[in-house]
């Protein structure tokens, strides 16, 4: 058995966010092979922890879920895995049930964390679910998350605002216009505003982390001889560390500036908070070395967050091209499983 294969067989077994409960079981029962390892089951999340007299505990943790697609079309060409989850994040997975099942001694206790629902709403993480239920599971001197990282250490994350916008207008005829004020020429301008945006980039414990804003819904329209009244939308911005919610909230309302009327609404639907890089832990210092590569700041939100709202330090660590990630033509390779082993098992030794 090759790693390419012990991945494929997390990759066959469909695990679309809330549906991980099979994928979830595999685990557990691949888990318990371990009698070193004190194995626990929450909903669709799974623990795994050593529970020797070491000082120091280190957390490995990745998600079962995957984005929606056929499983059943997974397959190895080559010295490639093709499928949904094989990047995000499977290939990684199967590493750390491989490892998580060797009865290996080290001189470090070890947590291994598989839990679900990731890829939707945080309201729903299975992350936050263990944490509200038992915190001490998730308790570590420093964390690793298997997210695709090319291999390479990606600091910190960014934090993502969802923000839904309403703008007012005047209900009239269409073929007397000047009566009334149409409310989607005015949400045009918006989007011509958005759409000139230029990212923001901000050097953190120097790590670079490079901010984005997109319009990725719109709505509108009464009838078609109706000049509407009401135009919406919905906008994703992604915000560096030095940012709090309200801070990038009022950043944003102050870039759209004369785009919006008193009588507008602008209001926040959904954040998940950013996190800092952590470089300053001698933990994952030497995480950055083992990869012989320096540290990048990571392009989007990842439950590094969470770990940072917990107080552990943690980073993103992976394989897999992150930018294949939720594609149709998602793959990871047998090198990369090969080194994320490696210096995964360096990193725990």
């Amino acid at each position: 058995m090759t790693r390419l294969d012990d991945a494929l067989a997390l990759v066959a077994i469909g695990s679309v966010s809330r549906n991980e409960s099979i994928l979830a079981s595999h685990v557990d029962t691949q888990l318990r092979t371990n009698p070193s390892l004190d194995v626990e089951r929450i909903g669709d999340n799974v623990i795994a922890r050593t529970s020797g007299m070491h000082s120091t505990r280190l957390l490995v943790a990745g998600h079962l879920d995957t984005v929606p697609g056929d499983a059943g079309d997974a397959m190895i060409v080559g010295s490639q895995l093709r499928g949904v989850g094989a990047c995000d994040m499977k290939g990684s997975l199967s590493v750390m049930l491989s490892m998580a099942k060797q009865p290996t001694a080290r001189s470090v206790e070890v947590s291994w964390v598989f839990y679900a629902r990731e890829e939707i709403s945080r309201s729903e993480s299975g992350l936050l679910e263990v944490a509200q239920l038992r915190p001490d599971l998730l308790s570590a001197d420093a964390a690793i998350l298997a997210e695709p990282t090319g291999g390479v250490v990606e600091a910190g994350c960014q934090g993502t605002l969802r923000v839904g916008i309403e703008l007012s207008g005047k209900r009239a005829h269409t073929a007397r216009p000047f009566t009334g004020r149409n409310a989607l020429h005015r949400l045009g301008t918006l989007l011509y505003r958005v759409g000139s945006y230029e990212p923001r980039t901000v050097t953190i414990d120097g790590v670079d982390f490079t901010e984005q804003l997109q319009a990725v819904s719109v709505g509108g329209g009464v009838a078609p001889n109706v000049v509407p009244d009401l135009a919406n939308c919905t906008l994703n911005h992604r915000v560096a560390p030095d940012r709090s919610r309200d801070e990038a909230l009022a950043w944003l309302r102050g870039f759209l500036g004369d785009c919006l009327d008193d009588n507008d609404v602008i209001e926040a639907i959904d954040w998940a908070p950013s996190a800092g890089p952590s470089l300053e832990n001698d933990r994952l210092k030497m995480l950055v070395a083992l990869t012989g590569a320096p540290a990048r700041g990571k392009m989007g939100w990842t439950d590094v967050a969470t770990f940072a709202e917990l107080g552990v330090p943690a980073t993103n660590f992976g394989a897999g091209d992150p930018l294949l990630a939720h594609r149709s033509d998602e793959l990871v390779t047998q090198g990369e499983l090969d080194e994320f082993a490696r210096v995964l098992g360096e990193w725990l030794r």
